[in-house]
């Protein structure tokens, strides 16, 4: 079935959990992660096709990007259990995040010209020209923390922005979120660093710091919109919380997959 809106993508996967059949996701990580929200906490397991720009979720959890492997995966039926975000009381799988991220989402989103991966870089390179750094408050587990700079990152998975490891070391069935935050830095040396996040190698430069936690509360001088998987789910301030293992999905077994070595 095609979808009309995220909304009724959402209502026609209740449905076939309600009669008792397995919803299946042909989409981007918006989509995918609004039916795991809504399927979290229950017994019903998702699957996954990889249709969108970005297949973050798919990509971490090594489902095959083109469609034949894909079907095997759902063919083959192995069931795992992964963790899911909330923000505000919205759902999310893959990676919350704002300030610089804030922009150059809204950017790729309206770049209907540009194709596939492109775009992510296309908006980088946009919001970078007119980019001013910002004073983020972020509260982790009751920590108290500031960041001057760039943006901060709330993630539950590994990856967003079509393969870009932001947080290469986060586990999608921890029970934790990890926290990235970017302080400032010039330009140009910002610039350097955004091919490295394709490797998660970015972590050990000095304007990154990480932290982990259950419960993180965040805010910040100008009151950024949230984006997850890809979407405008929230804005500043917000509370976000994580779900322990509380979404089935067909998936292969083992351990996620990581950056290209």
């Amino acid at each position: 079935m095609r979808t009309e809106s995220l909304e009724h993508g959402v209502d026609e996967a209740k449905r076939a959990a309600t009669d008792g059949e397995t919803p299946v996701v042909m989409s981007g990580d918006g989509l995918v992660g609004q039916v795991g929200g809504a399927l979290a906490q229950s017994e019903t397991a998702m699957g996954i096709l990889p249709g969108g720009r970005g297949n973050d979720l798919g990509r971490v959890l090594r489902i095959p990007s083109e469609p034949a492997g894909a079907v095997a995966v759902l063919a083959d039926g192995h069931e795992r259990e992964i963790d899911v975000g909330v923000v505000n009381d919205r759902p999310f799988l893959c990676i919350a995040s704002f300030g610089f991220d804030s922009v150059a989402n809204r950017i790729a989103n309206e770049a209907r010209f540009v194709k596939g991966n492109l775009v992510y870089a296309y908006a980088a390179l946009r919001t970078l020209a007119g980019w001013k750094p910002h004073t983020f408050t972020v509260t982790v587990d009751g920590e108290r923390t500031e960041c001057f700079g760039y943006s901060v990152a709330v993630a539950n998975s590994r990856a967003y922005g079509g393969g870009m490891f932001v947080a290469p070391n986060a586990e999608l069935d921890d029970g934790l979120l990890d926290v990235v935050m970017t302080a400032h830095t010039g330009k140009l040396q910002f610039l350097k660093s955004l091919p490295q996040v394709f490797k998660g190698t970015q972590i050990e430069n000095e304007e990154i710091t990480t932290l982990r936690g259950a419960e993180v509360e965040v805010s910040a001088d100008e009151d950024f919109a949230i984006y997850a998987d890809g979407e405008h789910l929230a804005d500043l301030p917000a509370k976000l919380r994580v779900l322990s293992r509380a979404l089935r999905v067909i998936a292969p077994p083992g351990p996620f997959a990581g950056p290209p070595s």
